[in-house]
Formats: C-alpha cells, structure tokens, sequence
C-alpha cells in the first residue's frame, strides 16, 4: 500500500525575488517528497510557509495578520507545521518567535534551503544546524550569514510557462536610508555566469522562451564577467526568445549596459530605473548617490540609442524631510521624463534603517495628497503614450488566458512590456493571418495590431 505524500502550501508575499524564492522552497520541498497543495486545501496541509516581505510596512502587516489566523489552526491541529521565510523573519528573528510561539520554523532569504528541518526531510538531517544550535524545544532559527548561497543550485519549481525567473546575485552594497534589503538579504554577492547560463539552457530545454534575470541591483553583477557580458551570453542561448532583467540602479547604469540594449537581439526594450525623487536635496538624503541631472543624462542616452524604449521607475511620496518645493520637483521629473509607467508609495519607516530615526516626516494627509498627485499625473501619461501605439503593429509573446475576464481571451506582452488582451475573434483569424493553432499558444510570439489602448493594457487584434 502506497504511502500518502506530506503535502505543503506556500503564501509569497512581496516582489519577484520573493517569488522565485517560493518557487526554490517549493522545488527543496518536492524534491524532497513532498506534494505542494492549491488554496483551497491551504488549511489541510501538513507544513505551511510564510515567504514574507519587509520592504513596505503594509506588506509586512499582512502577513502577520494571516499568521495570528493560524493560531487556532495550530491548536485545532497540533501536528501541523509553520514555518516563517523571507525578509521579516531575518529582520524580526527570534523576536518572531515569541510574538508567534506556534511557529516552528524561521529563515532568512539566506536560508530558505534549510526550510524542511521540522518535516524531518534529508536534505536537512544531514545539515549539522539542523539538530545544533539554531533547534532550541524542536523550533529552529536559521538567520546566519550563508557565504555559499551564491554557489548553491537549488532546484525552482516554477509555476508555469513561458517566463521564469533566474535569480543571478543576491544582497545589496547600496544602503540607501529608507531600504532595508541590506539587513535582511546580506551584503552583494554574484554567482558565476556558469551556473547561470546553464540554468537558462534547462529553462529552453524545458520549453520556456523568456527569462528575468534578477537581482536588488543587476546593474553591479560581476563575476568572471560584467553584466553587459553576461547578457551577450545568455542573448546566444538557442531556444529563448526574450530576455528581461530587474532591478537597475541608476548610478550603475553603464554605457556597455545602454548599448546592450540597443545592440542585443533578444533583450527587451525596457528598463525599470528607480528614480525615487526629482529633488536632489531628497535624493542626497537618500543616500542615492546622483542627482536628477545625472540621471536625466542616463535617460536620453538610453533613448538615444533605442528609440521607444519602455522606461519604468519607482516613486516614494512624503520621505522625511521632503518639501512641497521638493515634491514639485517630483511631478516636474514625471512631466519632463514622461515613463510609461510607475510604481509609486508613501514612505514607510523600516526598522533598522537611517531614515527610520529622522523624525521629520510630513503629515500623512500631506503624504497622501502628494502620492494621489503623483499617480494622477502619472495615469495622465500612461494613458498618452499607450493612444500613441493604436494603430501600430506589436510583437507580443502569448502567456496564456487573460484571467481578469475567466479566460475568455488570451493575454501577453510587448517587448516594451506592455499587456496586450485579444479575443476569441483574434484567434477565430488565425488561418487568414497565415497562423497554424499551434501559432497561438503560451510562448507563441504573434503581431497584433493595437486596436485600442486604456491606461494599463493595450487591446490587440491579428
């Protein structure tokens, strides 16, 4: 008689690089025997995993609103286990412990291959910190400082083609004062390009045709080669149609980088560059390390050279000590730039780091008014710059059906990034546009013609 698997569920909340963690814990996990369960069944399984995030006070909330509901899920079944992962369980540690004293487990992005100790999974009863110090009362602590997370291969079961994320360094070396990465990712560390393009030949091999590289700042890769050269190399891998990479920082935006962009066949015509604030005074308390002029020169390089490059950036509304002098300059920087897109919040204090203790942070009503201003005006752009693609043609890879309408439609993206949703009637067109049904499947790249642009996607035809 067949032995029933244990079973796991993971809750990621947070940025891609949380996302391709969940996708390692669940790859160390089912390696290991055990079966990932769906939503529904959340509740039944055998281990839970938190995958958390600590970048923004509302994400972190979130998650410790979901863990207290486990509580009594704990009691109602004793031999459940929980484990906490990710950026608040390095930054909270033991603390998390005693607020939470039903948690089993907790790991550091460092860590997370250690996740499976209270499951008794081999992967982990070899590891001598399994059974050392970090158990204490059959809970475990797994926070040090993992020097070999570069050079560790860890298995990604990934949710579902045609795109994947590579993770190709972890940590950051920047400090900025409100970013709390640097405590709760460790310091830089890259690893070896061989490693990497190995992984992308799997992923072809395995019928994904695009692939993020990630890191806190791609723009600083370097092992036996910079990130320009590992592009070039990952640009020869047969099999991968598209290449993407976030996140970039904008002082390490490189010439070579520019023009891989430009130069490159198979890397996208987007960037992500984190702007942060228009105002220098604001950006040198950052400690960003260039002002707006420098990162103005950066943008007209880039589109110098690839012209209708996609640029996209972040925004945080209401740092301390920011002006309504400072905050213009912001929506004049919107205005001057024009992105095609942001993502912008009010600041929240992380413990931990520098700006947590400056104590001069507007009023929230203020902040708030400032963040409502930023995205008004920046929908305002969005929605220009999409009217401006109606009518053209786009080459758009195809990942699957559109879920904001059951499926009904199909769903994919630009090279500039941008969501393109076509219709049953599209697919209906297929053999007078020349198309083979199988020419229109996730990872298929198809033309369309833009038939109608709103602010946040693009409605396309064949």
């Amino acid at each position: 008689m067949a032995v029933e698997k244990k079973t796991f569920y993971i809750r990621t909340f947070g940025c891609q690089m949380n996302f391709h963690d969940s996708e390692r814990i669940s790859g160390v996990l089912a390696r290991n025997g055990l079966r990932e369960v769906p939503d529904g069944e959340a509740d039944l399984a055998d281990l839970i995993v938190f995958n958390t995030c600590a970048i923004r006070e509302k994400a972190e909330q979130k998650f410790l609103s979901e863990l207290g509901r486990l509580r009594g899920l704990k009691k109602r079944r004793p031999g459940l286990k929980i484990a906490v992962a990710g950026c608040v369980a390095q930054q909270m540690g033991r603390e998390l412990l005693r607020k939470a004293p039903f948690v089993d487990c907790i790991a550091g992005p460092q860590n997370i291959e250690l996740l499976g100790h209270s499951m008794g999974l081999p992967d982990c009863n070899d590891n001598p910190d399994c059974n050392g110090k970090n158990a204490r009362r059959g809970r475990f602590v797994f926070l040090d400082e993992n020097q070999d997370i570069s050079s560790l291969e860890l298995p990604a079961a990934r949710k579902g083609k045609p795109r994947a994320w590579v993770s190709i360094m972890y940590g950051c070396d920047n400090f900025c004062t409100y970013c709390i990465v640097p405590f709760t990712r460790g310091r830089e560390t890259c690893r070896p390009s061989g490693g990497i393009l190995e992984e992308i030949r799997r992923l072809a091999d395995e019928g994904f045709r695009e692939v993020t590289l990630l890191g806190q700042n791609v723009n600083s890769y370097g092992s036996d080669v910079d990130f320009p050269g590992l592009l070039a190399m990952a640009d020869r891998v047969d099999g991968i149609s598209r290449i993407r990479f976030v996140t970039s920082h904008p002082r390490d935006l490189s010439p070579g980088l520019i023009e891989a962009i430009g130069g490159l066949e198979k890397l996208c015509e987007h960037i992500h560059l984190p702007l942060q604030s228009g105002s220098d005074r604001v950006l040198a308390r950052m400690n960003r390390r260039y002002g707006f002029a420098d990162y103005m020169g950066k943008i007209e390089q880039l589109r110098r050279r690839t012209p209708g490059i996609s640029i996209t950036t972040d925004i945080i509304a209401g740092f301390p000590g920011e002006t309504e002098e400072d905050h213009v300059a912001t929506i004049s920087a919107l205005g001057q730039i024009e992105f095609d897109g942001i993502f912008a919040f009010k600041y929240s204090p992380r413990p931990g780091t520098a700006a947590a203790s400056f104590h001069d942070r507007p009023q929230p009503g203020v902040a708030t008014r400032r963040l409502g201003e930023l995205l008004a005006l920046q929908d305002e752009i969005t929605l220009r710059k999409n009217k401006a693609l109606e009518g053209s043609l786009q080459e758009v890879m195809i990942e699957g059906p559109d879920a904001s309408v059951g499926g009904k439609r199909l769903s994919g993206r630009t090279r500039t990034n941008k969501i393109v949703n076509f219709g049953t009637a599209a697919c209906e067109g297929a053999n007078e546009a020349g198309l083979r049904e199988a020419d229109i499947t996730p990872g298929s790249v198809v033309s369309l013609k833009i038939i109608k642009a709103r602010r946040h996607s693009l409605e396309g035809r064949l």
